[in-house]
Order: C-alpha cells, then sequence, then structure tokens
C-alpha cells in the first residue's frame, strides 16, 4: 500500500470517545497472547526456524533480549519483571542467557543480518556496562550483528539505573536509539507511585544521550496516575517538549488492573484521577503536542515529522511488533529471557515466565519456548489487515484483495455492518475502495481493529482487556 501524502493528524472527538471507549486488545499480536497454547512447544518452534531459513525470500532478523531485574518496584508496572536489589540474581540470569543465545542462534542461519535489536525490560540497565557489553559479544558470536551503525539497535533505560559512562558504553556497543522512562515529573505523582526521579537525572540522561551520538531519542509518559490533574501533566509535557526535545513521545494510558498486576495493588484507587479529569489529560495532551509540531504514529505514540517512524507511515512502509512501531517490519523475531514472543513465520512462540522454570529448562540443554501458535490462513489475512490498520490509519480495499488473493467485501461480510456504523458515526469514511480513520477516529484504531477480530466474535476470552482510552 502507498500512503504517501498521508495525514497524520489527530483530533480529540468526546463524542466519539464517549460511544466508543471499551475494553479490547492492544493488537501487539494478531491472534492476540491469550489464545496461546502449550501444544505449541520448542519441538514447533525448531520447524518454524528451520523453515524460515528456506527459500528466496529468507527475511532479516529482529532480536529481543527480555532483562526482567529492577531495583524497585513502580506501582504501576504491568511488566514481567524480578525486583530486587541483589545484583547477584541478574549475574546468575545472564549465565543463563548465554546457554539460550546459542541454542536459539543454531536455528537461523548465520547469513541472516539482524536489522534491529532490543533490550527491554524490567531495567536492561540493571546490568552493568560490562555485563551489557558480555552480552553483547555473546549475541554475536551466535547472530549476524551489524557493525555499520545502520541496524535500529535500541534500549530501555531508567534514569536512576545510569551510571557515569554508561551511556558512552552503550553506543560504543552499538546501540543508536535510546527510550527513556520519565512518566511524569510531579514529585507527588512520583511519590503516589514510588518512582522518585529528580528532573535534573533525567535531564542529565537526555542530554548526554544526544551528546555521545544516539540517533533517536525516545521519551516515556504516562497519564492517569495517581493525583495527575491537566494542569499538571500538561505542564510535564511543555517542559519536556522545550527543554529536551525529544524525537518521540509515548503517552500511555495507565490501566488499572489490580486483579492482574500485583504492584498495582499499591495504588490508591481514591487517588487516581476521575474518567472526565482523564480525558481532560488526554486532549490536553494531544493540543500540546500537535501544537509543538509532533505527528500522532498511532497507539499512543508521537513523533517529530521528520522521524523516520512518521516518514515511514507517510510512505506506507511502517510496520508494528511486540516491541512497538518500526521501519523493519519484514522479520523474523527471534526473542531470548524469560517471558519473551518470538514471532517467526506464521507463528508465535513465548518463552517460559518464572526464572527457576527458564533454568530448569536450559539445564535440561532444552530451548524455553512453552506455549505459543502457528496461525491460519484467516489469522494471516486477519492480522495483515489489522497491522496495516494501526500502521497506515486505512486499507484499500482492492489491494488488499490483490495482496491476499481474496474478495474484500465478500470475506470479511461479517465486519462490513461494524465498519458502516462506524462510518455513519464519523469514525470512519469510506471512500469507495478506501476505507479511512478521520482525524478524530485514530485515537479509537483499536476499535476498528476490533470489527476484524475473528477471536472476539467467536471464542471465549480469558481474561479483561484495558479500555481502549
Amino acid at each position: 500500500m502507498s500512503g504517501s501524502g498521508l495525514s497524520q493528524k489527530v483530533v480529540f472527538d468526546r463524542k466519539l470517545i464517549d460511544k466508543y471507549d471499551r475494553a479490547g486488545p492492544r493488537y501487539t499480536s494478531y491472534p492476540t497472547a491469550p489464545h496461546f497454547h502449550e501444544k505449541f512447544g520448542p519441538e514447533q518452534f525448531r520447524k518454524m526456524a528451520a523453515d524460515s531459513n528456506v527459500g528466496p525470500d529468507k527475511r532479516p532478523l529482529s532480536i529481543y533480549v527480555h532483562i526482567p531485574f529492577c531495583d524497585t518496584v513502580c506501582y504501576y508496572c504491568a511488566c514481567n519483571k524480578v525486583v530486587t536489589p541483589d545484583r547477584s540474581r541478574a549475574a546468575h540470569y545472564l549465565e543463563y542467557l548465554f546457554q539460550e543465545i546459542p541454542k536459539m542462534g543454531a536455528l537461523f542461519d548465520r547469513d541472516r543480518p539482524v536489522v534491529q535489536l532490543h533490550l527491554g525490560g524490567g531495567t536492561p540497565t540493571y546490568l552493568d556496562i560490562g555485563q551489557l557489553g558480555r552480552l553483547q559479544e555473546e549475541l554475536g558470536k551466535h547472530f549476524n550483528l551489524m557493525g555499520d551503525d545502520t541496524g535500529e539497535y535500541g534500549i530501555e533505560v531508567d534514569p536512576r539505573e545510569v551510571p557515569d559512562g554508561t551511556l558512552q558504553g552503550l553506543r560504543d556497543l552499538g546501540y543508536n536509539r535510546i527510550s527513556i522512562g520519565v512518566q511524569d515529573l510531579d514529585p507527588k505523582v512520583q511519590k503516589a507511585v514510588n518512582r522518585i526521579q529528580p528532573k535534573e537525572l533525567t535531564w542529565r540522561v537526555v542530554e548526554e544521550s544526544r551528546a555521545v551520538g544516539f540517533h533517536s531519542i525516545n521519551l516515556d509518559l504516562i497519564y492517569g496516575l495517581p493525583f495527575q490533574t491537566e494542569a499538571g501533566f500538561t505542564k510535564t509535557l511543555e517542559t519536556v517538549i522545550q527543554d529536551l526535545e525529544p524525537d518521540r513521545l509515548a503517552v500511555f494510558n495507565y490501566a488499572h488492573l489490580p486483579q492482574y498486576f500485583m504492584p498495582q495493588r499499591r495504588v490508591n484507587p481514591e487517588e487516581l484521577p476521575e474518567p472526565e479529569e482523564k480525558l481532560r489529560i488526554l486532549e490536553s495532551a494531544i493540543e500540546v503536542l500537535t501544537r509543538a509540531g509532533y505527528v500522532y504514529v498511532g497507539m499512543d505514540h508521537f513523533a517529530k515529522p521528520e522521524d523516520e517512524l512518521a516518514t515511514a507511515q507517510r510512505n506506507g512502509v511502517l510496520h508494528r511488533n511486540f516491541q512497538g512501531y518500526t521501519t523493519h517490519g519484514e522479520c523474523d523475531l527471534v526473542s531470548l529471557g524469560t517471558t519473551a514472543i518470538s514471532q517467526v513465520g506464521p507463528s508465535y512462540a513465548q518463552n517460559l515466565k518464572g526464572l527457576e522454570e527458564y533454568y530448569q529448562r536450559l539445564d535440561g540443554d532444552e530451548i524455553t519456548v512453552f506455549r505459543g501458535l502457528e496461525l491460519t490462513r484467516d489469522d494471516l489475512i486477519r492480522r495483515d489487515v489489522i497491522m496495516r490498520l494501526i500502521c497506515d490509519f486505512q486499507l484499500d480495499r482492492t489491494q488488499v484483495g490483490e495482496r491476499l488473493n481474496l474478495d474484500f467485501d465478500d470475506y470479511f461480510k461479517d465486519s462490513l455492518p461494524d465498519i458502516a456504523r462506524m462510518v455513519d458515526e464519523g469514525l470512519l469514511e469510506d471512500e469507495g475502495s478506501i476505507i479511512r480513520l478521520t482525524p478524530g477516529g485514530r485515537l479509537l484504531i483499536r476499535n476498528v481493529c476490533m470489527a476484524f477480530d475473528w477471536y472476539l466474535k467467536n471464542a471465549e476470552q480469558t481474561r479483561s482487556f484495558s479500555k481502549t482510552i
């Protein structure tokens, strides 16, 4: 699909939000993780990996490494993590990663370049620069890392875990993109979620990241936290934009789901902003970001117009995987560490979640995949449509039909009534061949994707989802 000239305007439309703000998947994958099953294990993953090495269209690789450790717990957190001040536990984990890396590397041909590498967590910089260097060295032994700085090599950092010299060390190891957790500058909000992070510390990390030559700097903020107000969050946003000028900003919605995420049980629900205030926070955030020249890439993410994500979206070549939006979508994703999810060929494969079971599996000389899914043709078709919507905010019926060898209106006849209703209500525009989200509909992209989700309509759901706004 050619998206050249695609408008990236977003509008806060209260009427649409009131009508469509309901629970739904975030679509980091389709089908979503609740539909993975344990009949898919190491044997099935090895077959998918072997098949991915065959043929003229062998894809490059993307690698994700999960570092689950944190020194202290942030109460809002919904990530898979281990909170401990005992750094020896991370060293022990690293030794097991060094067992997993060669096992996984052996499954993929060495001539497949790693065009994307991402370290997430937890807190990847819980590891010191020496340990991160050893990790990079081990990855380089078993995968074809790019040494010319052209790959998209990113790392998530907590400014409280970035000793002097770390950023230069990361840059020397080949990392060229950095994502920095900020959340909120208000000390009262920080105290309520147990993340005390002085402004001066955040500023030092951003400025040093720029000084040592990171290609792209992303800041993560969260709205909907305890004690947040429209005025307070607007002040945080205006300050980081004016002082730090990040290339990208992720403004995440805090979803309070204490029944699933134990740290959130420490959040006092009476201190959370009322739904009305939370919507005002979001509306003001969009106004501030738009006024500052940022464009809405989608799913909480904003970027400067010249940023490579924004450019890729305008050109119709933006992609999305478990790490978020990327310009390197045509890859097989190989994930390492606890709970990490690989996407190889027509499959998803998730690693064991607990440290001990992860260690035991490696001690038994086996890869750590414990569940997954081999996608059907219907899954692949619907994934294609959903991912193009998330990345392009539009679908070309004719091009989808040609690309996937189907009649769009016939194949998706069960979705068309939902689409027609969304057109009538102003969330979508129907221009014949092209279905396009309106500027007011873009915040509700998940709702449009839900219209094409077979599992939402036909399969029993095993857990609740967060609201779409």
